[in-house]
């Protein structure tokens, strides 16, 4: 019997993600994804064991609920469920309320649904995640862990935009940031790795994905990070346009866009897929840029510039740089990408080790630059692990 098993829930608008995870090793015992909720096809897969099963949920009710009450019956199934400790829930959005990892009562549950406002797709899907949860394992400590937290130490001249005070001060308006717990692990790990304690080290990890960002951490605190007031700001991303021009909003406006279809354009329709008119999957940029397809080329070299701006500009936010750190879906599995950006930071000196950044491709992490370099490395994140280990230690404290 396990004492550290921690519950993992990420409850999406129309998703609800799982994982079992030992708190001490990052071990998944169970992985699984709740899909397509209210549609027809909604459905839970999980993986336990190798093993990958999966079962339909009713056309009718809440999809959210059924999922956990499926998930409870597996846990049964399969033995598990009298080993688990606790649960923990990423949170998108934990605005300057939060700081850090919070025990879940009824207070703290208001306050996630208040900022609401600040992340409409995410925000409210976290709490019918929670509540489902907290109806299903009431016996059990349930903790909140923010993707906004680990950027809460940025110092006032990154985190405020040059707007009137006043918006700031009645709205909330600010960069926040997100990623924050991929953010943190990976500065975390690339310190064990450098042989140099966290607080002694300055890296810039490069979170790139579906969704993407970048974030200068400064003896282990986070000093910028490139998402702003919404996930929409800085890089480039799947199918969101990262950093524009207000302008242009105002421009499409006058041409009698509406709100829904500048929402629509901007996080659903732009990006990779726009820019390439095929795909939002980065594989499918590479594959078919080598293939000759010139909006995929375009849309690749768009993204590595922007990455590698990032970057070069994030080196003001610190005193030093140990490393670049690259992790993510994209960041940690897709070489041309890295080869690429670090080929636009040749000026700094960075020169790619491409035996290295070839054998990173399949899943060893290390450094990928050549000796006597600036130091460029891959790091798988481990979100999930964050979250359990979070939710462990305030459950012992």
């Amino acid at each position: 019997m396990s004492h550290s098993l921690v519950l993992v829930i990420n409850s999406g608008s129309s998703s609800l993600k799982f994982a079992l995870i030992d708190a001490v090793s990052g071990d998944a015992r169970l992985t699984g994804l709740g899909e397509c909720f209210g549609l027809s096809d909604a459905s839970v897969s999980w993986k336990y064991e190798g093993e990958k099963a999966s079962c339909a949920l009713d056309a009718t009710g809440n999809h959210h609920q059924q999922a956990i009450e499926r998930l409870v019956t597996l846990l049964e199934e399969l033995g598990l469920k009298q080993d688990i400790i606790a649960i923990g829930h990423r949170v998108v959005h934990g605005g300057e309320r939060f700081s850090q990892t919070v025990k879940i009562d009824a207070h703290v549950l208001n306050e996630i649904d208040a900022l609401s406002e600040l992340a409409p797709l995410h925000n409210p899907a976290h709490v019918i995640g929670i509540r489902a949860a907290m109806q299903a394992f009431p016996y059990l400590p349930q903790y909140a862990v923010f993707d906004t937290a680990f950027h809460q130490t940025m110092p006032a001249k990154a985190y405020h935009y040059a707007l009137p005070q006043k918006l700031y001060q009645d709205y909330g308006i600010r960069r926040y940031g997100f990623h924050g717990t991929s953010h943190y692990f990976v500065s975390q790990e690339a310190a064990k790795q450098l042989g140099k304690s966290a607080d002694a080290t300055n890296v810039i990890t490069v979170h790139l994905g579906n969704g993407a960002s970048i974030c200068a951490v400064r003896e282990g605190k986070s000093v910028d990070t490139s998402m702003g007031f919404t996930p929409t700001a800085g890089l480039m991303m799947g199918t969101r346009c990262g950093d524009l021009d207000p302008g242009i909003i105002d421009f499409l406006m006058s041409k009698g866009w509406n709100q829904a279809d500048l929402q629509q354009a901007l996080n659903k329709e732009a990006g990779f897929l726009g820019v390439s008119g095929l795909t939002s999957d980065c594989r499918g940029i590479v594959e078919a840029m080598e293939q000759g397809h010139e909006g995929a080329k375009l849309a690749f070299e768009i993204f590595t510039y922007r990455v590698a701006k990032y970057i070069a500009s994030y080196m003001v936010s610190l005193d030093e740089l140990d490393a670049i750190v690259f992790t993510g879906g994209i960041g940690e599995n897709s070489l041309p990408v890295r080869s690429a950006v670090l080929k636009h930071l040749k000026i700094f000196g960075y020169r790619e080790d491409t035996a290295a950044n070839e054998k990173a491709r399949f899943g060893e992490k290390g450094i990928i630059t050549k000796p006597n370099t600036p130091i460029a490395m891959v790091i798988p994140t481990n979100e999930e692990w964050v979250i359990a280990k979070e939710s462990m230690a305030l459950l012992h404290a």
